[in-house]
């Protein structure tokens, strides 16, 4: 039997996993049967399934110009062996033609489908044949749908719209919390070279390396995280330091996997935090992994739609469940799931958690609201009617937090300069993916007015 590359078998099991709906990428991605190849064959692993979910549209217009009978529908294995074969002969310029056509043939043959196997040799060797553009301006746009661009030109201009295209096609650089000067050193002792965060003085980029080899991230002493998450969880932490209110609880009110929670615990070292998940399975991750906080932290199973607190808290955080649309980069397989109508779905959900959470808070206790969306029915409009709904909640700026966060040290003055630009006319952040190295986010801060 012919040979397939382990990296090539992983990534075909995983776009089956992905096509049938039944996982995420990234989840598959850094599963056990990833982490057990050799690194070489784990980095093309995530290339071919990154990049195939990232090119897909356009890859299957491609096929569908050299199938005989473009109408026809494909068995899922036959067109998962295509797409990999076509992002292979179209955006890889180092794999040899061969390779990705003979290896996609064989798939086919070995997940039963020997008669489409010729068929899928004919159509990947006459795309090869034709001269082609990997151009990222070229096709960036027509590898989202064109429903979800039309709404990013309506809402942010055609010239921003093209900037989220492309950076849905791109890598997103590998962020970093470090927990302390021994961890980095540790890092640099293993070969990992790293790079001063975009916006935060305890966040690193990696140059090269591979992180989730070492101690140190196994340990916990490190960790991979988006700075846009590591800068929600610092404005919360600031946003509670009031000179006229002690901070004496906190709510992390849709907590797991609990980075933005450990952040909020190490600013407010002395206050009880309370960290609620509503999945048991992602529940139970999280105490493993704020174990060594369970001094502090207190990992709670609970609706965040339904908490049980009234005026309890004095600081909140509400970083909820959302479709995820700033995150496509990282993220690719979302702009395939992604409907219309799944918006004002979870903008009804999201209303809830921000309306239990202020009224978990004390009177005068302050909630940042965050999302990884860019869609306004899940931003501004959530705030708008939670505010109109409810007359003991007024925004705030983050203006201020912002400026705090940069005497305190936290921020780098370039940072803080780039984030006054993206505060909106209300007092929120809107930080569109690519524009400061970090993925797409809305940051909101609410009060809950004292009587």
């Amino acid at each position: 039997m012919p040979d397939i590359s382990p990296a090539r078998r992983a990534a075909f099991r995983i776009l089956m996993a992905v096509e049938r709906g039944s996982s995420h990428a990234d989840d598959l991605l850094r599963g056990d049967a990833v982490n057990s190849l050799p690194l070489a064959d784990r980095n093309l692993a995530t290339t071919l399934v990154l990049g195939v979910l990232r090119w897909q549209l356009v890859l299957d217009r491609q096929l569908k110009n050299h199938l005989a009978r473009p109408g026809a529908k494909l068995d899922r294995e036959v067109l998962i062996a295509l797409r990999l074969g076509a992002f292979q002969l179209l955006y890889l310029d180092r794999i040899p033609a061969h390779a990705a056509i003979g290896e996609s043939v064989e798939l086919v043959k070995q997940t039963g489908h020997q008669f489409a196997s010729r068929m899928v040799n004919a159509v990947l060797r006459k795309l090869a044949g034709v001269p082609h553009s990997n151009s990222l301006e070229d096709s960036s746009a027509q590898s989202h749908p064109a429903w979800l661009v039309d709404r990013w030109i309506a809402h942010y201009g055609r010239e921003a719209a093209c900037g989220l295209c492309r950076h849905g096609q791109t890598q997103p650089v590998l962020s970093l919390r470090i927990q302390d000067l021994g961890a980095e050193l540790e890092l640099s002792r293993a070969g990992i070279e790293l790079a001063p965060g975009g916006l935060l003085t305890a966040a690193r980029t990696v140059v090269a390396g591979d992180v989730t080899a070492t101690e140190a991230f196994r340990a916990g002493r490190i960790r991979i995280q988006d700075e846009g998450s590591q800068l929600i969880a610092e404005l919360a932490a600031c946003a509670g330091e009031k000179t006229n209110q002690k901070i004496k609880g906190i709510v992390d009110a849709c907590a797991a996997p609990g980075g933005k929670t450990l952040i909020l615990a190490k600013r407010h070292p002395r206050v009880h935090l309370v960290a609620y998940e509503a999945s048991p399975q992602r529940l139970a991750q999280m105490r493993d992994r704020l174990a060594a906080h369970a001094d502090q932290i207190e990992c709670r199973l609970g609706d965040a739609t339904k908490l049980e607190e009234d005026s309890v808290f004095n600081l909140a955080l509400a970083d909820v469940p959302c479709s995820g649309t700033g995150t496509l980069g990282r993220n690719p397989e979302i702009r395939h799931r992604v409907q219309p109508e799944d918006f004002p779905r979870h903008a009804e959900r999201q209303r809830a958690i921000l309306q239990a959470t202020m009224r978990a808070l004390r009177p005068g206790g302050r909630a940042v609201y965050s999302t990884c969306s860019l869609e306004p029915e899940e931003n501004e409009q959530v705030v708008a009617e939670v505010l109109a709904r409810s007359s003991g909640v007024r925004p705030l700026s983050l203006e201020k937090a912002i400026e705090s966060l940069f005497e305190k040290g936290i921020l780098t003055e370039s940072a803080a300069e780039a984030l006054r630009t993206c505060l909106t006319p209300e007092g929120a952040l809107r930080l569109l993916p690519g524009a400061l190295h970090t993925d797409g986010f809305f940051i909101a801060l609410l009060e809950k007015v004292a009587r």
